[in-house]
């Protein structure tokens, strides 16, 4: 089976790495939205319609960058080099991002089972419902997640900027490898 254009190469991205990229980057958007909506405005209509999705979304983001991380280790060797200083950068910023993808749906999955609801993303029983709270699981879920998400915001945005600031300033186009 050729896989031209699906793997990654030292030029760019393939196929997969920017589907993945850029499906989790529409939902991640979603998810910020209504976030953001909830601070600014409260519990609303809007903040219902945007938000109602969050704990669903979440477990689906969460699945993603999982798969995501395993297609990325699969494809390290071909991926385009981030050489220098600036590269190394670049690959600690990455990983950061990627913490943050893992560890803020991590503590929400974590606080959702230690609460005791039932959890059923698109019908499928993940987590029953039983009668009793697991304090322990829920403590980390309530005291991080609402501030590693906007933390992970923030560094989205940064990345994004960088992106930019590599086109603009250093003549680099960064962004077309991913897009």
């Amino acid at each position: 089976m050729r896989m031209n254009g699906w793997l990654d190469t030292p030029q760019r991205y393939g196929r997969i790495s920017r589907a993945f990229h850029w499906l989790m980057a529409a939902l991640f958007a979603w998810q910020f939205a209504g976030a953001l909506l909830y601070v600014a405005i409260g519990d609303t209509a809007l903040t219902r319609f945007v938000g109602g999705s969050h704990f669903t979304l979440g477990f689906t983001l969460f699945v993603l960058v999982l798969l995501r991380g395993l297609w990325g280790l699969a494809n390290v060797a071909r991926r385009p080099p981030h050489p220098g200083r600036l590269g190394r950068a670049a690959v600690t910023g990455h990983a950061f991002i990627y913490l943050l993808m893992v560890l803020t749906p991590g503590l929400a999955l974590l606080r959702q089972y230690g609460s005791g609801k039932p959890f059923t993303p698109y019908g499928l029983p993940l987590m029953p419902g039983r009668d009793t709270k697991i304090a322990w699981m829920v403590a980390p879920g309530d005291l991080l997640h609402h501030w590693l998400g906007f933390t992970l915001l923030v560094v989205v945005l940064g990345h994004a900027a960088m992106a930019l600031i590599h086109r603009r300033v250093r003549q680099e186009d960064v962004l077309a490898r991913m897009a």
